[in-house]
């Protein structure tokens, strides 16, 4: 049992219970296709992969078995003691640990495939599938969307093509991938496809616009429906505006997923606000990166897990994810107040222009006022805030560096540096801010409603990904669980951290035939080396591929082939429950 959990606690045992139903059929069904399997002659099968002797942690959270895993086509075939099966490819796995493909339940990688389909980082890292769509989702988009983002399609040299998801998976089927995606739709991308990045309330006319928008994206394959509330324009969204817009998502068996509207002081709130969506719009709901976001909430998140529990015993269908770091990355434009960032880039950036302004914003950042997100002081200041990717080349001396760094080195107050980089950028800088504590992410890695996620999208070691620095969760978030936690520190039992990177994504998102090494499933693996699997990447150092996992496989094809990458490029569209083909 979790150390998260004490066996007397009643609201405890109904959430283990909850949680573990499907993991427990999953065992039950995963334990007879192995005894199928292994009575079957050898003569039945025919593998075009066969992984021999591993030791498979099949994803239910049940314990590890010696088995074969047999792959024909692109789904598993068989699991059990095979003997001298036929086998195109056999790969001895006796010292290796076999798992279901990881599942990334906030990826963010779906620009970034079309620019480079290896999704290098994620698949040297075991991830096999991602789930993105986070608040302002690739579709859908109109043409002013598209204008106002054209530095960012120069700078990668890939513009869109498309305005509804529909089109783009098309896209994304022509840029064949490595990996499988799935997206939500997002919230704040159709109140920008319909209303702007304005602070006002929607129009009852407005607001059917978005109901149909959200309706078309679900029926061309959407998840449900996402928000990312901490930003513009999703900050501007109302309660009931976001009930009605789940509501949508709920008709077609859509569920709901939220960066949520404070990760702060005001988390106590911002979940209530979560967990009445979830009852009024009748869906389940997941919590994107949870985390207790500033210094001054260090030690929060057992008390959160707790709510989150509490909402369950409430018959509310709710969980989480998270990455397992102690610092976030987001855009340098978010230590700005929301008043600054009203309206768009444009206004922004003329709000930036005015002395007095910028003298109100330095007032505000400075101020301990706990009700808004004021990241600047939630990071201690500038020592705290780390540049990480620029989009003008004129600016990449400043990557790698925190922003007191370049304070002292240029004799410039802390807030200055953010918004002259800010306006030098048009806001299109990253940085990544270190907010939270060990301790609270530790609470988190062991609970069992909290699953994998990364947060980024796919980086490489070359290409133009290459050329700039990025988070280390984009690199190694899995092989930290796998190598630093469940090996080193031993917080969680192997089988467990498997669980939660493999059947309880896939279970949470309703993907049917993943998540779980089972005959008829999807043939989405991971091998690796529990003795050497281990993150490389740092914060100031990120651009390192994963160690210790040999081999990884999309659909049935190896996509990571003796530690190396593949020419194979096997990645599907994993369409949401309304969709029409």
């Amino acid at each position: 049992m979790p150390r998260a959990c004490r066996p007397a606690h009643a609201l405890c045992l109904a959430l283990l219970g909850a949680a573990a139903t499907t993991a427990a059929n999953a065992v039950a069904a995963a334990k007879a296709a192995s005894t199928a399997a292994a009575a079957a002659p050898a003569t039945a099968l025919d593998c075009d992969l066969l992984f021999a002797g591993g030791r498979v942690v099949d994803g239910t959270g049940a314990p590890w078995f010696r088995a074969d895993v047999c792959v024909a086509g692109d789904h598993i075939a068989a699991v059990g003691q095979l003997g001298e099966v036929r086998a195109r490819r056999r790969i001895d796995a006796s010292r290796l640990v076999v798992t279901p493909g990881f599942i990334d339940m906030l990826g963010q990688s779906e620009y970034n495939v079309l620019v480079d389909n290896r999704a290098a980082s994620k698949i040297t890292q075991g991830i096999t599938t991602e789930i993105t769509g986070e608040g302002s989702s690739i579709a859908p988009v109109n043409q002013r969307m598209i204008d106002e983002g054209k530095e960012v399609w120069a700078h990668y040299g890939v513009a869109p093509t498309w305005t509804t998801l529909r089109e783009y998976w098309q896209a994304f089927k022509r840029a064949r991938p490595a990996i499988n995606l799935g997206t939500f739709v997002g919230a704040g991308g159709v109140r920008n496809l319909v209303i702007g990045e304005s602070e006002r309330p929607a129009a009852a006319a407005e607001l059917a616009a978005m109901e149909q928008a959200v309706a078309r994206a679900m029926e061309d394959g959407a998840l449900g429906l996402s928000t990312s509330l901490q930003y513009v324009p999703d900050r501007f969204a109302s309660t009931d505006e976001i009930i009605a817009l789940a509501k949508v998502a709920a008709r077609y068996g859509g569920s709901y997923i939220t960066h949520q509207r404070s990760e702060s002081y005001q988390i106590d709130a911002s979940l209530d606000e979560v967990f009445r969506i979830a009852r009024e719009a009748r869906l389940p709901a997941q919590v994107y990166h949870l985390k207790a976001a500033c210094r001054g909430m260090w030690g929060q998140m057992p008390h959160v897990l707790a709510r989150l529990e509490a909402a369950r015993a409430e018959g509310l269908d709710v969980s989480a994810d998270q990455y397992p770091w102690t610092a976030g990355e987001n855009g340098l434009d978010a230590n700005l107040p929301l008043w600054v960032r009203d309206g768009g880039t444009d206004k922004m950036l003329a709000r930036l222009a005015d002395p007095a302004a910028r003298a109100r914003v330095r007032a505000e950042l400075r101020k301990d006022d706990r009700s808004w997100e004021n990241q600047y002081q939630c990071a201690g200041g500038g020592q705290g805030i780390l540049i990480a990717t620029v989009v003008n080349p004129a600016l990449k001396k400043y990557e790698g560096k925190t922003v007191a760094e370049i304070a002292k080195a240029e004799g410039k107050d802390e807030v200055d540096v953010i918004m002259d980089l800010v306006a030098a950028d048009r806001a299109h800088t990253a940085n990544i801010v270190f907010i939270m504590d060990e301790q609270d992410v530790r609470a988190a890695l062991r609970h069992p409603l909290v699953s994998l996620c990364t947060d980024s999208g796919a980086e490489a070691v070359d290409g133009i990904f290459g050329q700039e620095k990025s988070h280390p969760r984009a690199w190694a978030s899995a092989p930290r669980i796998l190598g630093h936690y469940v090996r080193d520190e031993k917080l969680l039992p192997l089988e467990e951290a498997v669980r939660k990177m493999t059947s309880l994504p896939a279970s949470r998102m309703g993907l049917a035939d993943r998540g779980i090494v089972r005959a008829g499933m999807a043939a989405d693996l991971v091998v690796f080396d529990p003795a050497t699997v281990r993150d490389v990447a740092t914060y100031t150092d990120p651009l390192h591929y994963s160690e210790g996992i040999p081999y990884v496989a999309v659909n049935g094809q190896l996509v990571v082939d003796g530690g190396k990458i593949t020419d194979a490029r096997p990645g599907r569209p994993l369409y949401g429950p309304g969709y029409k083909p």
